[in-house]
C-alpha cells in the first residue's frame, strides 16, 4: 500500500511537471487525487491552484480530502453571524473562507470533501450529487439516501449528510461538497451556534439543517470504504481506471505558487476583512459591585475595521473623556479581540489612578473586548 501510495505521488509529480499536451496524453477521462494534508488552508489552496491551472476541456479532476477540525465560512458570509468565534479560539479550531459561496460548515476528520472540477459548459452539480448517491448504494444498498432540490443528501428523508457550494469561473467551475461519515456532532452543533445578538447584516446566511452521521446509520462503514467507492464510481462513469493519486499541497515542485495562496487563505484581511459591511446594537449588562449598569454599543464594520463606534453610558458613572478615548482608538481598529486588548493595554496605562475611575474603566474595556 505504501509502495502504490510513492508510486502514486511519483506518476502526479511527473504528469504536473510536464507540459500539458504530455499531461493530457498521460490519462484519459478524469483525474483523481487525494490529498495527504489535513490542514484546511492548503486544502483549500489546491481547490484554487487546480482552478486556475489545469484545463477541463482535457481532463476532468475529481479531489478527495479531510480536514482537522475546522469551521469553513462561504465567500460572503459573516464570521460573527455563522460561529462562535471565541468558542473556537477556545477549541483552537481553524476558521477559513473559501472562495466559493453557500453556507458554513464545520470540518473534522469525520468528514470527508469533494471537488469536481469541470468546465463551466460541463458543471452539473445534481449529477455529482447523484454520483455519490448511487456509489454510497452500491456500498449499502439499504441505506436510504437521495438528493434534494437544494442540492444536499438526506439519509432518511430528514437528516443532512452533505451540503454544496460552487465557483463559477469564465471557462472553468469547481462544485464541492461534504459528506457527514463520524464527525463531532456536540463540536458541529457547538461551533456553529453565534452568540451575537443585534447583529444585522446583508451577508448571506446559513440555513440550519438537522444532521446525521452515516456511521451512526451503520456503524461497519469506514471513511476509507466511502472515499473507494466515490472514486470508483466516478472512474466508472469517466471509463477510466479507478487510480487515486495522493498529493502534499505544500509541494512547490507539483503546485509552483501553492505556497502564496495557502498563506493568502490565512490572513486576517481575507477571513475577517472580507466580511460584507455589518453593523452591531446590543446593550452591555456590566455588573459592578452590587449594581448593573446597562451600557449601549452601536458600531458599524466594514471589511472588518470598526468604522463607527458609539458607546453610551451614564455620565457620572465614567467622565466622558474617558470612554471618549476608547471611541477614537476604536474607530478604524480591526473589530479584533486582539487589536483591541492591545489598544486597551495602552489606554490604561494613562487612566488616572483613582482606584474606583480605573476599576470602571477595566470593566468598560473588558466587555468592549468580550464584545468581539
Amino acid at each position: 500500500m505504501v509502495l502504490q501510495s510513492l508510486k502514486n505521488c511519483l506518476w502526479l509529480s511527473c504528469v504536473l511537471r510536464t507540459p500539458k499536451a504530455c499531461f493530457w496524453s498521460t490519462t484519459s477521462g478524469g483525474l483523481i487525487i487525494q490529498s495527504v494534508s489535513n490542514d484546511v488552508y492548503q486544502n483549500l489552496a489546491v481547490e484554487d491552484w487546480i482552478h486556475d491551472h489545469m484545463d477541463f476541456e482535457k481532463q476532468q479532476v475529481l479531489f478527495l480530502w479531510r480536514n482537522s477540525p475546522a469551521v469553513v465560512i462561504g465567500r460572503h458570509q459573516n464570521p460573527w453571524q455563522e460561529c462562535n468565534l471565541r468558542l473556537l479560539r477556545q477549541k483552537n479550531i481553524k476558521l477559513a473562507r473559501r472562495r466559493s459561496g453557500g453556507g458554513t460548515v464545520y470540518h473534522d476528520l469525520g468528514n470527508i470533501n469533494l471537488t469536481f472540477f469541470t468546465t463551466r459548459k460541463k458543471y452539473e452539480r445534481m449529477e455529482n450529487l447523484k454520483l455519490i448517491v448511487k456509489a454510497l448504494k452500491a456500498l449499502r444498498p439499504q441505506l436510504d439516501v437521495h438528493v434534494t432540490d437544494r442540492y444536499d443528501i438526506l439519509l432518511d428523508r430528514q437528516y443532512k449528510v452533505s451540503g454544496t457550494a460552487a465557483k463559477l469561473g469564465r471557462t472553468s467551475a469547481y462544485h464541492h461538497c461534504t459528506l457527514l461519515c463520524n464527525a463531532d456532532k456536540f463540536v458541529l452543533s457547538s461551533v456553529l451556534k453565534s452568540p451575537y445578538k443585534g447583529l444585522r447584516s446583508n451577508a448571506t446566511p446559513s440555513v440550519p439543517a438537522s444532521v446525521k452521521n452515516l456511521f451512526e446509520e451503520d456503524p461497519s462503514l469506514t471513511t476509507e470504504m466511502l472515499l473507494d467507492a466515490i472514486a470508483k464510481e466516478y472512474a466508472m462513469q469517466r471509463q477510466m481506471d479507478h487510480h487515486i493519486n495522493l498529493i502534499n499541497p505544500a509541494d512547490e515542485t507539483l503546485f509552483p505558487g501553492i505556497s502564496n495562496k495557502t498563506k493568502e487563505l490565512q490572513t486576517w484581511e481575507w477571513v475577517y476583512g472580507k466580511t460584507p459591511k455589518f453593523s452591531i446594537s446590543t446593550c452591555l449588562n456590566m455588573a459592578y459591585k452590587d449594581s448593573v449598569l446597562d451600557v449601549r454599543v452601536n458600531m458599524d464594520v466594514k471589511h472588518g475595521r470598526i468604522e463607527v463606534c458609539n458607546i453610551d453610558l451614564p455620565e457620572q458613572w465614567l467622565p466622558p473623556g474617558l470612554y471618549s478615548e476608547l471611541v477614537k482608538s476604536l474607530t478604524g481598529s480591526k473589530f479584533c479581540p486582539n487589536e483591541t486588548t492591545a489598544l486597551v493595554t495602552t489606554l490604561l496605562r494613562v487612566c488616572p489612578q483613582d482606584d474606583e475611575l480605573h476599576s470602571r474603566w477595566s470593566l468598560l474595556c473588558e466587555n468592549m473586548i468580550m464584545l468581539m
